[in-house]
């Protein structure tokens, strides 16, 4: 968490901001008030005063024995009204739809945030095929096509990517930094990213960084399972994907959404 020069830590609304981070990363495992004290070195008497607080105001809830906590109904509603108040997202959301007609398959919109890419809008496939990913979900960038696209935008000293090493989803994703390097290559060459089964197995992605903001930040990506994705397909995808990112980047240009 970053901190502003000479503006002093409220060590309390850190606490609270890691518990609900920390809940929210661990997904539909709920957590015992013990594993988060150890996770946050917090006393657990304290973890234990913060939970109750936190369950009393609806950001967090707890299951019928009041041992178990997972995130509350309070945080979906802040994040919906997150995406609802960001101009990007709905100039963007007409765009997703118009893709998802014409080409039948999964388009979605994203967003970096330090290392990993999160699902801003989502419009799924007419065949109803589900992937794992949905809006709000967190997926490591060098695991699939959004993220390697928004990683492309970036020297290679320079991704945001931490020292940590490459974590697998499949069998198919980069985990080696020197494989990851040579595919970003690749990305910058053709304008576009392309991943085969590295963030769901039997599943494809196409991603198209938008670029009204330097380095980009959103990506949109047409995921499709592969036995589907004929050469003609692909090509098409290809096509309408790009013609929609032009379109969305004139949109949010035109409309001085844009960023430096």
């Amino acid at each position: 968490m970053s901190q502003r020069p000479g503006v002093p830590e409220v060590k309390s609304a850190v606490r609270t901001v890691a518990v609900l981070e920390l809940l929210a990363a661990r997904g539909e495992r709920p957590a015992r008030s013990r594993e988060l004290s150890e996770a946050l070195g917090v006393p657990r008497s304290s973890m234990y005063a913060l939970l109750q607080t936190l369950v009393e105001c609806g950001w967090v809830r707890t299951d019928a024995t009041g041992s178990l906590y997972s995130v509350g109904i309070r945080a979906l509603l802040t994040g919906t009204s997150y995406l609802d108040s960001d101009l990007r997202v709905r100039a963007v959301r007409p765009y997703l739809d118009e893709a998802s007609d014409a080409l039948g398959e999964t388009i979605h919109l994203a967003r970096l945030d330090g290392s990993d890419v999160v699902y801003l809008a989502t419009r799924e496939s007419h065949e109803y095929l589900r992937t794992i990913s949905r809006v709000g979900r967190r997926v490591p960038a060098h695991a699939g096509a959004l993220g390697k696209a928004l990683l492309a935008e970036h020297a290679d000293d320079e991704l945001p990517l931490g020292d940590d090493p490459l974590s697998a989803l499949t069998a198919n994703t980069h985990t080696s930094r020197a494989t990851l390097l040579a595919d970003l290559a690749e990305v910058r060459a053709r304008g576009y990213s392309v991943e085969r089964e590295e963030t769901v197995a039997g599943i494809a992605g196409f991603g198209f960084a938008l670029r009204y903001e330097t380095p980009a930040v959103d990506a949109i990506s047409c995921s499709v399972p592969v036995s589907r994705l004929t050469g003609d397909h692909e090509g098409r995808i290809v096509a309408v994907m790009r013609e929609m990112r032009s379109k969305i980047e004139s949109a949010v240009l035109l409309h001085g959404q844009g960023g430096a």
